[in-house]
């Protein structure tokens, strides 16, 4: 299945050259929609034998120090960051046709921050954090349950100590990406890449602009090989300094082009 991008571009102008505080507009709006759980967000580890896997966590923080979300530690995405700490996040927001990726370093954040976020819990979710041994394979769910029930009558009347188990984790961000989607699969990026030189909190910059890429465009190609009366399937685009559109034959071949693919040139 296919869906249409109508939304408006991506103009460097309009965004925040702070990639934090656009993210905040981009969450914001979010908020505003009533787009359900908008901070439900993808992360993605890597096992030992390298082998990526994915799975949804809610985020519950943000700043210029990081992304962060609450965990088990003893599950499989704990397991896997403490090996390897390098993971990655995209969220997604189809209402609003746009998606944020971020590559990133976790770390653990402190004992005392784990038990803030834990006591503004519900009591049912901070016992929860008692019982389960995540990631484990049970017999049977009435073995939670009988867990729970014992948890209950141990910290009646009392508050509930976070467990050591438990806590959060702080995703440095290294490289965000803000995608918005447009029309015929022409979507708009903004990748910036963090510099860490000057500190702990990461400085942004925009990466320049390449002079040579490579796209795959169906409705745009089309046009092109009407306008053209080519039937190759990709174009080189190049870079000018002027502004104008012209076609030619060309006879390099980067990755992934073929041979004597025409050259589509306009001014950026």
């Amino acid at each position: 299945m296919r869906e249409e991008y109508f939304t408006h571009g991506l103009r460097r102008i309009d965004l925040d050259p702070d990639p934090i505080k656009q993210f905040g507009i981009w969450f914001t709006a979010a908020v505003e929609v009533g787009i359900s759980e908008m901070n439900a967000i993808a992360l993605a580890t890597v096992a030992e034998n390298g082998q990526p896997t994915t799975r949804m966590v809610l985020l519950k923080g943000y700043d210029h120090a990081g992304f962060v979300f609450y965990t088990n530690y003893q599950s499989e995405k704990a397991r896997h960051l403490e090996k390897n700490p390098r993971a990655g996040l995209v969220i997604h927001w189809k209402e609003l046709e746009r998606q944020i990726r971020i590559d990133c370093i976790a770390e653990r954040v402190s004992h005392e921050e784990s038990a803030r976020y834990f006591h503004s819990r519900p009591i049912g979710s901070q016992l929860g954090a008692w019982v389960s041994h995540q990631s484990d394979v049970i017999d049977a769910r009435r073995i939670l349950e009988a867990r729970l029930s014992e948890l209950e009558e141990r910290f009646a009347g009392q508050e509930i100590p976070c467990p050591p188990h438990w806590g959060g984790y702080r995703v440095k961000p290294e490289r965000i990406e803000f995608w918005q989607g447009r029309p015929n699969r022409l979507h708009a990026r903004r990748r910036i890449v963090a510099d860490r030189t000057a500190g702990a909190v990461a400085a942004f910059q925009e990466p320049p602009i390449q002079n040579v890429l490579v796209i795959r465009a169906s409705s745009f190609l089309r046009h092109i090989q009407r306008q053209s009366g080519s039937d190759h399937s990709c174009f080189v685009i190049c870079r000018r300094e002027t502004p104008h559109i012209d076609l030619q034959g060309t006879n390099r071949d980067p990755k992934g082009v073929e041979p004597n693919a025409p050259q589509l040139c306009f001014g950026l």
